[in-house]
């Protein structure tokens, strides 16, 4: 599955989109612009994704790497 594959079931699944998890990330104290707040352990942030909106681990990881920069909506 392509990137932008994981990100369109994200939003099938939940309905939201990156910018939302982007601005949840923020809310929760584990983001300082497009990367992680230091000491902020991706870990626990995938357990949350998980619990929260009842994502998969896989999908959990993608929007972790959204958070930490190391991927972008557009990256196939």
């Amino acid at each position: 599955m392509s990137f932008q594959g994981y990100l369109d079931a994200i939003k099938t699944k939940t309905g939201k989109t990156p910018a939302d998890f982007r601005n949840y990330a923020a809310k929760k104290g584990w983001t300082v612009g497009p990367t992680l707040a230091p000491g902020v352990k991706p870990a626990a942030i995938i357990a949350d994704l998980k619990a929260t909106f009842g994502l998969g681990h896989g999908h959990a990881v993608a929007i972790m790497a959204l958070l930490k920069g190391s991927k972008k909506e557009d990256d196939a």
